[in-house]
């Protein structure tokens, strides 16, 4: 065998021996019954938790071994950090690059769904975009992840067989036995049927993943950086009745619907509105709180007249200006857009990413308090870029 083929064998070996226990915990119904169901996320902190009784650090396993527990996959065995990580969605590999390992990153579920801007505030931060594999192509092959020969899958396994129906359990099985195993829970939202087992808060999963790859001092470092953001808004927010609700939707660059998305459910993705207080704008209406249910024309979105619009989809890679001079413009001068209450009062904003990482989380924060309260946050920045930017490049 050729050394380079040899080195990437032996390198794969050492999670591939915790993918065959998962294997074999998977069929064996290896979750207990109090697992299933989510957890109820605490306001404000974003559900930071103690990182679940489900594993801790990571177990050590032997003197070089550790193993980290996550469902629904169970327990995965390492005996060394795997040096290349295939994750699916953006909020994942947002937590690879906040723990300084972007460099392991090999894949992302749809590219244009990962926003990057933030980055370019944080000196020596990046990753290299065009480097990574885009899995959904029409569907999502199996040819990529051999391909890739990643050594650990960081993405929930029914992601792929329950939310996109692009494979079947014996799919799985096959990757993972050939390849390398699966580890991740779905956390972005917490809408879908087919997720009976427990979810985890952005912070919990954050943690999970900073034992994987074993940056226990960075996670802790960040999370002191969020939880002091979070204090420090929360103490200087006005009295909730005097805050503006929000109605969160989808809608294109010159909308004419909208497709709401409900700030009052869970999920990763909403963790910074909870943080700050801000009441969604369809609650108590008869209005649907999952996307893709239903679409609101203007006549039904003056019915509820929100306080304030945030709109989500693909203006993320778009400046304030931008957003400015082509959506905010079209609604000033749409017949019923400009008589809605966010569009006279100037409440108009963008959404913010779907899939959210703990980084995309602190300039979220940062974001909407600005936006929102500007007479109260009139920092130039409320998050450290230099403190941050330090913990990333060179370690806690």
């Amino acid at each position: 065998m050729p050394d380079d083929e040899r080195e990437a064998s032996t390198r794969r070996e050492y999670v591939r021996y915790g993918g065959t226990v998962v294997g074999a915990g998977l069929a064996a119904g290896c979750l207990g019954p109090g697992d299933a169901g989510g957890e109820p996320e605490p306001n404000g902190t974003g559900g930071t938790g103690d990182g679940g009784s489900d594993g801790g650090e990571g177990d050590a396993t032997e003197a070089s071994g550790y193993s980290v527990t996550m469902e629904p996959v169970g327990t995965v065995e390492f005996d060394r950090v795997p040096e290349t990580i295939a994750p699916f969605t953006a909020d994942y590999i947002d937590m690879l690059v906040a723990l300084g390992h972007a460099d392991a990153v090999r894949s992302i579920w749809y590219r244009g769904r990962y926003k990057t801007i933030h980055y370019e505030e944080l000196d020596g931060v990046s990753i290299d975009l065009d480097g990574l594999t885009q899995l959904w192509n029409d569907g999502v092959s199996k040819e990529p992840f051999y391909e890739m020969d990643a050594d650990l899958h960081l993405m929930d396994p029914g992601a792929l067989t329950d939310w996109l129906g692009a494979w079947s359990e014996a799919d799985l099985e096959e990757v993972r036995t050939n390849v390398a195993p699966f580890l991740g829970n779905l956390i972005f939202r917490r809408t879908d049927d087919w997720h009976d087992y427990r979810y985890y808060s952005l912070y919990e999963a954050f943690e999970k993943v900073a034992e994987v790859v074993r940056e226990r001092e960075r996670f802790e470092a960040i999370r002191s950086i969020h939880d002091e953001l979070v204090t420090d808004v929360q103490s200087r927010l006005p009295a909730r009745e005097d805050r503006p609700d929000a109605a969160l939707v989808f809608a294109g660059r010159q909308p004419e619907e909208f497709t709401p998305y409900r700030i009052d459910g869970r999920g990763a993705n909403k963790e910074h509105f909870h943080a700050l207080g801000i009441d969604d704008a369809f609650a108590g209406t008869d209005v649907e709180g999952y996307s893709g249910s239903q679409s609101l024309d203007y006549e039904a979105l003056l019915e509820v007249d929100p306080d304030s619009l945030l709109l989500r989809y693909h203006r993320e890679g778009m400046t304030r200006a931008e957003f400015e001079e082509t959506v905010l413009a079209h609604l000033k001068d749409h017949e019923l857009g400009s008589q809605l209450t966010a569009v006279e009062e100037d409440r108009v904003f963008r959404g913010g990413p779907i899939y959210a990482g703990p980084l995309h989380n602190l300039f979220m924060i940062e974001r909407y308090a600005k936006g929102y309260y500007p007479e109260e946050f009139t920092e130039d920045e409320l998050v450290d870029r230099d403190r941050l930017s330090r913990i990333i490049t060179e370690g806690a």
